[in-house]
C-alpha cells in the first residue's frame, strides 16, 4: 500500500518534469540564429488555416525605412539576392544561415536583378541612372552599365539565346542585351508602359506586360519580332506576372483593379480571376506546392492554390508589415522571404522567412469570370 501510494504520487511528477525538459529543449532547438538575433519558429496555432508562417527574421545592412524592390534566388548556389531600392544597394545572402556575404553599392534606384548563371553575372535594373549594371558574381561587384532611357524595371532571362530582356518601362520598350557581350542589340517598342518580362521555356518565348493596354505581349527571340498581343480579360494594369511553364499558365498581379488572373499560355485567353488584397505589386509561383504568392503593399501577401491548371483557390491572405512590395519563394525549401521597410510604422531594414503549410484551409471566395 506505501509502494502503491509512493508511485501515485513519484509518476506525474516525473511526467511533469519530462514535459519540462522537453519544452527547454524545444526552446533550445527551435529557434533560427540568424546573425543579428534570434527568432522562434512557431507554427501558427491553427497550421491548417495559414498558408505561411514566420519562422526566422535578419536585419540587413540599411540604411531603414526605404524601399526594397526585387528579389532572385539562385537555387544551385543556395544564394539570394535583395534589391534594395531607396539605398542603391544589392545584398547577397546565404540562404543556409541567412547571413549577408556581400553588399554592392553605387546601384541608385535598383529594382530588379536576374542571373546568367553559365556566366556568373547578374544584371540589375538601375531607375536612378536610368543604366543597366552588370555585376560579375566572382568579384561581387559591377563591372559595367549599359544605358537606356526611362526606369528601367523587370528582366528576363531567355537562356537559351543568351538574352536578357529589360523592361524600360515608361519609354514603352523592352531593351534586348546580348550577355556574351554585354550589349543593347535591341530596343522593342511598344504603345504601353512595359510591365514584367519572363521568359517561357516550353514555348521558347519571351512574354512581356502591356500594362496600359490590358495587353500580353509575345516576342521571339530568334529574332527579337513581336509575334501576339493577346487581352488579358478584365485584368487591368497587370504588372506582375510568374509563370508555370509546364502547366502552360501565366500568373498576373493587376495593380489597377487588384485582380490576380490566370492567364492559358496554349489558347492566349484568360482563364480566370479572383480577388486579391491592395496594392499588389510581385508575384511568384512555387511549381512545388502549385502556390501563387503576391506581395501587396498596403499589408498583406495573397495566396492562391492552384489545384489544376484552371483552377485555382482563394487562401487566407498573410498579414504582413505595410509596403513590403516583393518576395522570392526558394523552390528546394518553398521557404518565401519578403523585405520589410517598417515595423509598426517605424523604419526598419530586414528580411523576413516564411515556412509554407502543405495543406492550408481554403477560404471560399467568389471567381469572376475572365
Amino acid at each position: 500500500m506505501k509502494w502503491k501510494k509512493l508511485w501515485l504520487f513519484v509518476l506525474p511528477v516525473a511526467g511533469i518534469l519530462a514535459l519540462l525538459a522537453g519544452q527547454v529543449m524545444e526552446h533550445r532547438t527551435g529557434g533560427y540564429w540568424t546573425g543579428q538575433q534570434t527568432v522562434e519558429a512557431v507554427a501558427p496555432k491553427a497550421a491548417s488555416e495559414a498558408a505561411l508562417y514566420k519562422i526566422a527574421a535578419f536585419d540587413l545592412p540599411g540604411p531603414p525605412g526605404k524601399r526594397f524592390d526585387y528579389l532572385t534566388i539562385l537555387p544551385d548556389r543556395r544564394m539570394l539576392l535583395c534589391t534594395h531600392l531607396g539605398a542603391g544597394r544589392l545584398y547577397v545572402i546565404d540562404l543556409a544561415d541567412n547571413k549577408v556575404l556581400k553588399t554592392i553599392e553605387e546601384l541608385p534606384g535598383i529594382e530588379a536583378v536576374e542571373v546568367a548563371p553559365e556566366l556568373d553575372k547578374a544584371y540589375t535594373s538601375n531607375w536612378g541612372e536610368h543604366k543597366i549594371g552588370v555585376i560579375d558574381l566572382k568579384q561581387m561587384r559591377a563591372v559595367k552599365k549599359l544605358p537606356v532611357e526611362d526606369k528601367p524595371d523587370g528582366i528576363a532571362y531567355a537562356a537559351p539565346f543568351h538574352k536578357m530582356y529589360v523592361s524600360d518601362e515608361r519609354a514603352k520598350a523592352e531593351v534586348v542585351i546580348d550577355v556574351q557581350r554585354d550589349e543593347i542589340v535591341k530596343t522593342i517598342r511598344f504603345h504601353s508602359e512595359t510591365g514584367m518580362p519572363q521568359y517561357d521555356p516550353v514555348a521558347k518565348k519571351v512574354l512581356v506586360n502591356l500594362q496600359d493596354q490590358n495587353l500580353l505581349s509575345v516576342i521571339d527571340p530568334v529574332n527579337d519580332t513581336v509575334i501576339g498581343q493577346y487581352p488579358v480579360g478584365n485584368c487591368r494594369g497587370n504588372h506582375g506576372m510568374a509563370v508555370d511553364a509546364q502547366g502552360r499558365r501565366a500568373f498576373l498581379s493587376c495593380e489597377d483593379n487588384n485582380q490576380m488572373t490566370v492567364f492559358n499560355l496554349e489558347t492566349n485567353k484568360a482563364v480566370v480571376s479572383l480577388s486579391m488584397a491592395a496594392g499588389a505589386d510581385v508575384i511568384k509561383f512555387d511549381p512545388g506546392l502549385h502556390r501563387i504568392y503576391v506581395a501587396c503593399s498596403h499589408g498583406a501577401i495573397s495566396v492562391f492554390q492552384q489545384d489544376s491548371p484552371d483552377h485555382c483557390r482563394k487562401l487566407p491572405d498573410i498579414p504582413v508589415e505595410h509596403l513590403v512590395h516583393s518576395l522570392a519563394v526558394d523552390p528546394e525549401t518553398h521557404n518565401v522571404y519578403a523585405p520589410e521597410q517598417e515595423e509598426g510604422g517605424k523604419p526598419v531594414a530586414r528580411m523576413v522567412v516564411y515556412a509554407a503549410t502543405r495543406e492550408p484551409k481554403a477560404r471560399s471566395t467568389a471567381t469572376t469570370p475572365p
